[in-house]
């Protein structure tokens, strides 16, 4: 079956390849979020461990596991070899799966730590993934779709969580058993992913061969462009942290908006996806890599335009507290995806820099996840407590505008780079 099946791939056209290769990659993250996301479907209220509620040291020890493994992600994705990367994934969910076993069966509040450790074995799982999809010409509509996975899932699966409980399973019980249910279509999807053929020569000719990156390339590609790198990087960061309050937290959020209905999470999500897919999609019908740069850039910066305009409408009472989740969940993403891939594949190819993506994508991933661990922290210790909502509503305020300037000074600085570039190649041909 296998053999036939790769034969059949091989000879079926790009097109076939690419609705193929897309539908396993978002099946494949789509199963992943199920043992990652369950538990913050529930509340553990009335739990404490050393003064913190208990639910934020769950949420700030995974994401602890989840920025460990960015860090080591950032060596060990930009190094690992295709043919290692099934096995990567699978290694992990299982391992992901055994930690959420250990945490119903050791009693709470001692078994915080394998939520550290479930997110340890999540953390590199998207740069696998997309490094399936990247180098390739629809590699924008392909990150598209993967994009939607990411934005859906969370919802869908807190809306299965919170369904499962209704059963009566219990909180400390229901991520394993979530996690269990999706893992053999995980096994099925990664195996099938791992039967499409990689990148063709057209497909390198367009998009610069992605090749291993070596510490030597890492800290070479740094120190050529550094600066812009960082820039970026403090867009992720920020709306790093925004995401993270807005979907860990999101039971309460909703709670606060007088909203209880589990149907919820997965409602407002389904129809943010759509919408992103949409206008990353789009990126592929743009041929120059240097205006699909731009294009990404216009969209970090009407984003984050949206969710300032749709707090301030709420805050004026013009729109309901559901279409302010929809308006600040829709400019987060339109910020927040780009940076999955999508925008650091374009970055690459614009600048023609062999290398890829998953170097790029876990610095920022590994610094953005950091944040979100500091800023929960000053929450809970913070002299001034302030609910979920207020906080979600206050920095939907402060954090776009501190992206615009960021995006806006991204801008600047590589279009200085390519105007560098092509000076040097018109001095070069006039030597």
């Amino acid at each position: 079956m296998r053999a036939s099946l790769q034969s059949l791939l091989k000879k079926s056209s790009p097109l076939f390849r690419g609705i193929f290769l897309g539908t396993m990659a978002f099946s494949t993250y789509f199963c992943m979020y199920a043992f990652r996301k369950p538990f913050s479907a529930a509340t553990y209220s009335d739990l404490t461990l050393w003064g913190i509620d208990y639910k934020i040291v769950l949420v700030v020890a995974q994401v602890l596991g989840y920025a460990t493994a960015k860090g080591m992600g950032i060596k060990v994705v930009a190094e690992v070899k295709p043919h290692q990367r099934m096995l990567y994934i699978i290694g992990m969910i299982l391992y992901a799966e055994i930690c959420l076993l250990l945490f119903a069966l050791v009693p709470a509040p001692d078994n915080w730590m394998f939520m550290y450790l479930n997110g340890l074995g999540l953390g590199m799982i998207f740069g696998l993934v997309f490094s399936y999809l990247e180098g390739r010409r629809i590699t924008d509509l392909l990150g598209a779709g993967l994009a939607v996975s990411f934005i859906v899932s969370s919802g869908i699966i807190k809306s299965v969580s919170r369904w499962a409980l209704s059963f009566g399973i219990d909180e400390f019980w229901m991520p394993f058993v979530v996690g269990l249910c999706f893992f053999p279509a995980l096994i099925i999807s990664v195996w099938c992913m791992n039967l499409v053929p990689k990148p063709d020569e057209q497909d390198k000719l367009e998009r610069v061969e992605r090749v291993p990156m070596f510490a030597k390339q890492r800290r070479k590609f740094m120190k050529k462009y550094g600066l812009g790198m960082v820039l970026l990087v403090c867009i992720y960061v920020l709306m790093t942290v925004f995401r993270d309050i807005r979907d860990n937290f999101g039971v309460e959020i909703w709670q606060e908006l007088g909203v209880s209905d589990i149907k919820i999470f997965s409602e407002t999500e389904i129809l943010i996806g759509i919408a992103i897919s949409l206008m990353t999609g789009v990126a592929f019908l743009i041929k120059n890599h240097k205006n699909a740069l731009w294009f990404n850039h216009g969209l970090i910066f009407g984003g984050c335009i949206l969710m300032l305009l749709g707090t301030l409408l709420y805050n004026g009472g013009s729109i309901t507290g559901y279409w302010w989740m929809v308006w600040n969940g829709l400019g987060l993403y339109m910020v927040y995806v780009p940076f999955n891939g999508i925008l650091f594949d374009r970055l690459l190819a614009a600048l023609n820099e062999r290398g890829n993506v998953g170097f790029l994508f876990y610095t920022a991933d590994f610094c953005g996840y950091l944040g979100s661990v500091f800023v929960l922290l000053i929450k809970n210790f913070g002299k001034n407590p302030i609910s979920w909502l207020d906080l979600l509503n206050a920095f939907a305020q402060l954090l776009p505008t501190l992206c615009i300037v960021l995006v806006v000074s991204s801008y600047f600085y590589f279009n200085q780079i390519f105007q560098q570039k092509t000076k040097s190649g018109l001095r070069f041909l006039g030597a």
